[in-house]
């Protein structure tokens, strides 16, 4: 039976021809215990904060220095690869933490990293503090290789113990025109942009710049942090992507965009990013990220802390997450992002093994899926319920009943007549690799009219 569903002999006139699904990518090999001091082993394990970068010598990441099981070295890591699948460790940047960073903040490591060229420069942001405290810096570092050597160019910014805000988080990023900014800022205070001077890579103005994004830390839903901003010149609007939350337990990633860089950022519902007054604070921003385990497999927790490439025609996120087996060690993913018909990223459930976008046979779709709702009020995991489709329309997923239709190219929409969350669900299908089973198949993402992420994947016919 399966054999005569992936031939298509009951395809019934469907001679669309079957996706070109991606190679076996390389396994996770999770907990390894031999691997904690063996940093040439470090591929994908102890990657917490990634900003990633391409240039003519491959993709690299630079992430914040953690070290799971043992003690840990400050200088910025930094891994490389030319497919985004398979990652190699590189070095450290620097050979610690650069001097008046550490008398400014009393940091042991340096956290969130982020690069950018201009010119025939790369210039690496880094952050200085400790947990919990706002006397922070953001310094500068550059070099004309991605791998160095780095030139210390001193601080950016910097807080106090009685600021609002928090320096750290740094995220350099050019405008349409090409003016280069910085988003930064964190749980303190919330986000902030700022003009950057081309010539120097500093502040361009004085003072702290504008105030993008915010919560009230009043309430429990008061972390905010991570920022990173993206322009897609299709629908010419920025992106600001944040996490929300706490690190080790709910973790989440949220979106909302502007026609200006500087705001203001709304998601989907028209909720302003910087409003602390609407409550619930949970509802603010579409959330495309969240912990999550589909029936089989191990799951993850706490993802977050993003930054998104723009290569070509092809978006990917890359941040990092938690095994639900031990959450102390941090792993980096890569996941693509596609694009809904009204200009919104949504994130692909599986991590990327190279995947590419490409019209879907409708005879593929009928049979059993898992699909995920990535509710903004669950904190934590989110579990996978069963989705079946029949060939003559028909869905179910759970107590849910209703019909599934298809544009007969990439595009499944579901229409459900007993839910109060969304009745609606553009999803976007791609051909992917099943990490929890260990073969290729379909998935989706989307959205439903309500800003709700949805994913699924198929099982069997």
């Amino acid at each position: 039976m399966v054999m005569l569903f992936m031939l298509g002999l009951s395809g019934c006139g469907d001679n669309t021809s079957d996706p070109v699904y991606p190679q076996a990518p390389p396994p996770d090999h999770l907990y390894d215990q031999s691997t904690i001091n063996d940093e040439q082993r470090w591929t994908i394990n102890n990657a917490h904060d990634p900003a990633i970068i391409k240039t003519d010598q491959g993709y690299y990441v630079y992430s914040t220095d953690v070290k799971t099981g043992g003690e840990l070295r400050p200088g910025v890591m930094v891994r490389k690869s030319t497919d985004l699948i398979h990652w190699n460790w590189v070095q450290y940047a620097l050979p610690g933490i650069p001097k008046e960073a550490e008398a400014w903040s009393s940091a042991t490591n340096l956290w969130a990293p982020d690069i950018i060229k201009m010119g025939d420069t790369y210039r690496m942001y880094y952050s200085a503090s400790t947990f919990g405290s706002t006397r922070s810096a953001i310094g500068l570092q550059t070099s004309s290789s991605p791998e160095g050597p780095w030139k210390d160019e001193g601080l950016v910014v910097k807080t106090g113990e009685h600021d609002k805000l928090n320096a750290i988080d740094a995220n350099p990023v050019l405008d349409a025109e090409g003016n280069p900014w910085m988003v930064y800022g964190s749980f303190f205070g919330g986000i902030y942009i700022t003009p950057l001077d081309p010539l120097t890579g500093k502040l361009k103005e004085s003072g702290y710049g504008k105030n993008i994004a915010a919560r009230d830390r009043a309430t429990e839903d008061g972390a905010v942090e991570g920022p990173y901003i993206v322009y897609n010149p299709m629908f010419r609007k920025y992106y600001l992507f944040v996490s929300y939350d706490s690190l080790f337990e709910d973790y989440n990633v949220r979106v909302a965009r502007s026609d200006s860089i500087t705001g203001p950022y709304v998601d989907m519902n028209g909720h302003d990013m910087a409003d602390t007054s609407y409550l619930p604070q949970y509802e603010i921003g579409n959330k495309v990220l969240g912990g999550y385990r589909f029936s089989e497999g191990e799951g993850w927790v706490a993802p977050g802390h993003n930054s998104v490439l723009k290569d070509g025609a092809d978006y990917y996120i890359v941040h990092h997450a938690r095994g639900e087996t031990d959450k102390s060690w941090p792993y980096l993913h890569v996941r693509k992002i596609l694009w809904t018909a009204e200009g919104w990223p949504v994130v692909s459930p599986e991590r990327y093994a190279g995947e590419k976008e490409q019209d879907i046979p409708k005879r593929l779709l009928s049979g059993n899926w898992e699909r995920i709702v990535i509710r903004q009020e669950v904190d934590g995991q989110v579990e996978a319920e069963p989705l079946r489709l029949e060939d003559g329309g028909r869905a179910t997923s759970g107590s849910l009943e209703g019909h599934w239709s298809f544009d007969g190219k990439r595009t499944l929409t579901m229409d459900w007549s007993n839910t109060s969350e969304g009745t609606k669900e553009e999803l976007l299908l791609l051909p992917s690799w099943d990490w929890e089973l260990g073969h290729h198949t379909l998935i989706f993402t989307g959205m439903n009219e309500k800003g709700i992420s949805i994913w699924g994947k198929r099982i069997s016919d």
